[in-house]
């Protein structure tokens, strides 16, 4: 499954053009590597997503089918982290 697809299927982003221009702009990577919106996504693949306003990393457990219900995404990613960059505050020196 493409990338962009997979996020908005399993609502790690909400909309295919989003994950395409989030990919486009460098912030997922997969598997340490910058992601492509067309790259292949496969059971055992881990993804970051570092946006403006949430950081997120998750592994992929299998292939989520083209439509999936919202209370059955745990059986297709687990989150690792999560995190809203924006909440922590900078430490002066």
């Amino acid at each position: 499954m493409r990338l962009d697809l997979f996020l908005k299927t399993t609502r790690l982003i909400k909309r295919r053009p989003l994950a395409k221009e989030a990919a486009e702009a460098g912030c997922i990577s997969r598997n340490g590597q910058t992601a492509k919106a067309g790259d292949d996504i496969r059971a055992g693949d881990q993804l970051v997503i570092d946006l403006a306003n949430r950081h997120v990393e998750v592994e992929v457990l299998a292939e989520p089918p083209k439509q999936l219900r919202k209370d059955r995404i745990e059986d297709y990613i687990r989150i690792l982290e999560a995190r809203d960059p924006r909440s922590q505050k900078e430490e002066a020196p």
